[in-house]
């Protein structure tokens, strides 16, 4: 009898501890691929992604990670043309929210967003996509609405 009161403590501590940690997120399998943006002024910037195109990919999105390289992202593949609304719950890191037409011409960007918000983040028109990369990326390479994004669901 007290060897099992002792398992069921362990259990109820571990799955205590599990819990006040945050929450748990599950490793998702996401494509990987490479993107282009093509900017106005003749800049053409190289990205890993992540390609999320499920709505169980999209609804996972970078929730829980810590570090996002310079150079990487991940890219919301909705597969149809809507308008799209974001929030940054429990994510963990700050990113520019690039929204995405269908011909792939950005159009509009939400810089710097703020971690764990549950400010709704939407696009300024019909998109197909979204592109989240690190916070500041858009600044930094001058990235803006118009600019073109190249990858295979834009074709």
């Amino acid at each position: 009898m007290k060897r099992g009161f002792i398992l069921v403590a362990v259990f109820v501590l571990l799955t205590w501890t599990a819990t006040a940690s945050g929450p748990a997120y599950a490793e998702e399998s996401f494509a990987k691929g490479r993107l282009t943006i093509v900017s106005a002024n003749g800049g053409q910037y190289r990205f890993t992604v992540e390609i999320a195109s499920t709505p169980e990919q999209r609804a996972q999105g970078l929730q829980g990670r810590r570090q996002l390289a310079a150079d990487a992202g991940m890219l919301f593949d909705f597969g149809r043309i809507q308008p799209v609304w974001m929030w940054m719950k429990n994510t963990y890191l700050p990113l520019d929210i690039i929204f995405i037409r269908n011909d792939g011409r950005i159009v509009n960007i939400a810089p710097e967003t703020t971690p764990e918000s549950l400010a709704i983040i939407e696009s300024a028109g019909l998109v197909k996509a979204v592109l989240e990369v690190p916070a500041g990326t858009a600044a930094r390479l001058g990235i803006k609405a118009g600019d073109r994004i190249e990858h295979r669901i834009f074709e």
